[in-house]
């Protein structure tokens, strides 16, 4: 097992050891999984899969994770990550190949650069700043999207 998926694992333990604080939806079949990438025309790391497929969404205040999910009210539409990417591109110019996994009062947009996956298809974590010409500033937070949740998931319990 990789160490991106060692910490998703991680994340999850830590998750359901923590009901009390955390907060998590129930995970996501694969038939959503591959229409969510479709929609925004990237693939899921195997760490963020890995979680989007335990919880959909989830929460360990503060930080909200954005994950993938629905609601009664949307309908069909793919919330979170998907529903992010698509008006992050619209919005403030996001380049194509980041695929946003957080909006945060720290860091800003939290995206991940699916352009430079490693060799086990994980890819880095930016935050990235739109105030910035050519395509943002960006501040790699971690060099994978497990790693990063076990981060703020510790430091959010600690």
């Amino acid at each position: 097992m990789t160490k991106a998926l060692r910490a998703a694992d991680q994340v999850i333990s830590l998750v359901r050891d923590n009901e009390d604080l955390a907060q998590h939806g129930t995970g996501c079949p694969p038939e959503m999984i591959a229409r969510a990438e479709a929609e925004m025309a990237l693939v899921f790391p195997p760490s963020y899969r890995r979680l989007i497929e335990e919880f959909g969404t989830w929460e360990v205040p503060p930080a909200e994770f954005l994950g993938l999910y629905r609601t009664p009210a949307g309908e069909e539409e793919l919330l979170g990550t998907p529903a992010h990417t698509r008006e992050d591109r619209a919005a403030l110019g996001l380049p194509q190949h980041f695929m946003v996994v957080m909006h945060d009062d720290v860091w800003g947009i939290v995206v991940l650069d699916t352009s430079r996956p490693d060799e086990d298809g994980e890819y880095p974590v930016l935050a990235w700043n739109p105030g910035v010409l050519d395509g943002g500033l960006m501040e790699k937070i971690a060099d994978s999207y497990g790693e990063f949740a076990l981060t703020e998931c510790r430091q959010n319990l600690s």
